[in-house]
Order: structure tokens, then sequence, then C-alpha cells
């Protein structure tokens, strides 16, 4: 988004904090000096024995200049207004209103510049979606045809190995199918949530052995699955009081954690570590999830983006054998799955690798 005023300013705020001239003052002001002109020139034409029309044509005819500058000041800026959001109407998301007015009208240019921003980061999101989409679609879809073609052609047999090779293709269609599916679900809002308390020690103890179980049975395959394949990272889990309960809809917590893990063991280096730690939040039944690994990090300027739908981040390759680059949709279901909750999730200051910190409300934020 564009740094400018508009981006510095919320919508309706005045410009700097003030609003020393405002339409209203502006307006008094001229009924004022209109009251002062007419009257003026009537006491002048008393003591210089003027005939009272000719007072009355000229207090007129200021007052009609004076009117018509401050009418022009007024609907000048409201015409540029006008032409932008009609070009916003169709598309063109390029052009924005001067912002040089102190009153409510340089608000509303803040408020629309503001609105031109926010529209063309999503039509650029959009854009990078639908591209992103393509990609990811495509590259299994090719490399699935590539081995039938192959098994059809009498080039390959179609032995235990080459079929694996195109089950491990069909899953990974089928599991970005299945994110895409759940993205859909949580944008159009008909995911409910089942709220119930939980133990949370036993609870992420099974999440954690399943991650390690998923990561045996695919060991033995090549990546390239959009799942991970590390043997050799290390999984510990911190819950702190060990008693610890949260209310929370598991099975959305569950893709919470889950996603958060696999995102943390492709970025591990060689026989890394990634902890699962988990405390009492400040009301009751909240709870604070924090997942950290040993990897390079996320520089703070791409903080913002980690949760964007197909954000990969600036590491180029994830660390280790048998990791790839996922499909960039994980951490933004974690991100929704914590929105539903009312929670929060986000990257946290750590001297060491990535640091990611989820807030659960407990029961005071849940909707109704």
């Amino acid at each position: 988004m564009s740094d400018g005023p508009a981006a510095r300013r919320g919508p309706g705020e005045p410009w700097g904090g003030v609003r020393p001239f405002s339409i209203k003052t502006k307006l008094g002001a001229l009924v004022i000096i209109a009251v002062l002109i007419t009257t003026g020139l009537s006491m002048i034409a008393v003591r210089t024995q003027t005939e009272l029309r000719f007072i009355t044509v000229f207090s007129m005819i200021a007052t009609l200049l004076i009117t018509q500058f401050v009418a022009h000041s007024l609907t000048a800026p409201l015409d540029e207004m006008n032409a932008v959001a009609r070009s916003i109407s169709h598309g063109d998301y390029t052009r924005r209103v001067r912002e040089n007015r102190r009153d409510e009208l340089g608000d509303l240019a803040g408020t629309i510049n503001l609105m031109a921003d926010e529209l063309e980061a999503q039509d650029q999101q959009r854009k990078e979606l639908v591209a992103n989409v393509s990609h990811e679609l495509r590259t299994p879809i090719a490399g699935l045809r590539a081995v039938l073609e192959n098994v059809v052609d009498g080039i390959a047999e179609a032995d235990p190995e080459t079929m694996r090779t195109a089950l491990k293709q069909t899953e990974r269609l089928g599991r970005l199918v299945e994110t895409l599916l759940d993205l859909s679900r949580l944008d159009n809002g008909v995911v409910p949530l089942r709220l119930r308390r939980f133990e949370v020690w036993p609870y992420l103890s099974g999440v954690l052995k399943e991650a390690n179980m998923v990561a045996s049975a695919r060991g033995g395959m090549a990546s390239g699955s959009g799942s991970h394949t590390r043997t050799d990272v290390h999984l510990h889990l911190d819950v702190s009081p060990p008693e610890l309960t949260a209310h929370a809809d598991p099975e959305r917590i569950h893709q919470v954690v889950a996603n958060l893990i696999d995102n943390a063991i492709k970025h591990s280096p060689p026989h890394g570590r990634v902890t699962v730690k988990a405390r009492r939040g400040a009301f009751p039944e909240s709870l604070e999830l924090e997942v950290l690994d040993e990897g390079p990090g996320i520089p703070r300027s791409d903080w913002h983006r980690v949760f964007e739908r197909f954000n990969r981040g600036a590491v180029i390759r994830p660390h280790g054998p048998g990791s790839d680059g996922g499909t960039g949709l994980g951490l933004a279901i974690a991100r929704w799955a914590v929105d539903l909750h009312g929670g929060r999730i986000g990257v946290a200051e750590s001297e060491r690798g990535c640091r990611i910190l989820v807030t659960l409300p407990g029961q005071p934020s849940v909707p109704s």
C-alpha cells in the first residue's frame, strides 16, 4: 500500500489532528463578510449621501464575487473527486486526489485515496492468486500426466515405484484443492466453530505425534507432495502448567498448529529443533501458543506478508533433505482459523529462527 498521507491517517481523521479551516467556518466567514460589506457601504452612503440603489448594487456585486470564489474552492475538489471515483469504478486504481486542503474535503480526499490504495492492493492480490493457483495446479497435473504417458507409451513399467510417483502427484493435487476449499469456506463464513473445553497437553501431544507419523510415512517418497518429509527435525512440546486447559474449536486449532509445525519443519536446518509452547492467556481458558524453529528466520520487512496466500517468504529453498516449498496456503489457513476465534497470530521477536505467536481469547471473546 502507498505510504502517502492517506495511508498515514485514517478516514475522517483531520489533517495533522486539527482542522483549522472547516467548511462550516468558511461559510460562516462568508456570511459575516457579506454583512460587514453591506453595513460598511450603508454607512458610507449615509455619510456621503450616496443614493441607496448604488450602494445596493455595489454590495450585491462584492458579495457575489466573494461567494463565487468560496463556491469554486468547494466545487473544484468535488469535481476532481468525482473524476477519480469514476476512474476507480472502471478499474483504474492509479489515479489519486490531491490532498492540499485542511477541511472536510481534505479528509474526504484522503479517504478516497485510501480506498483506492486498498482496491489496488486487492486487485493485485487477486491477479497473483489466479496466477499462483494456475501454477500450483499445473505442476502436479503435468507430473501425473508425464507418468501416465510413460506407462501408456511403454517407456515405464506400471511398477510400485511408478505408481507411488503418480500417487504422490495425485495427493498433492488433492491437498491443494482441499486447502482452497477450506479458504473458500472460511471467506464465506460457512465454517462453524464447535467450541469446547479441552486439556492442552494431551491435545498438542497428539498433534506432534501425528506430524511425526506423517513425516515417517512419507520419508521413503520423493518430495513435492506439498507436505514435509523431514525425519531429522526434532519436535519438542512445552506446556505450563501441565494441567492447562483452553476453550476453542479443537479441529480448527489442529489446523493452526499442524500448519505452523509443517512450516517450521520445512525451514529448519538439518537436525534442527522445533518447539511448541503453550501458556495460559490473560482471560479464563484463553491460550497463548508459540511455535519456534531454528531456521533463517523472517526479515522484519516481510512480517506483514507472512500470512498472505501463496506467500512463500524470502527463502529461496527450504532447508534440509526431503523438504519442499509447499503451496504457501498453510499460514493463510492458520490466520483465518485464528481470526474465526477472534484471536491474533503474528511473527514475534526471536534471537534465533522464526517465532510465531498465537493468542486465543478463551470464553470472553467467543462469538455467540
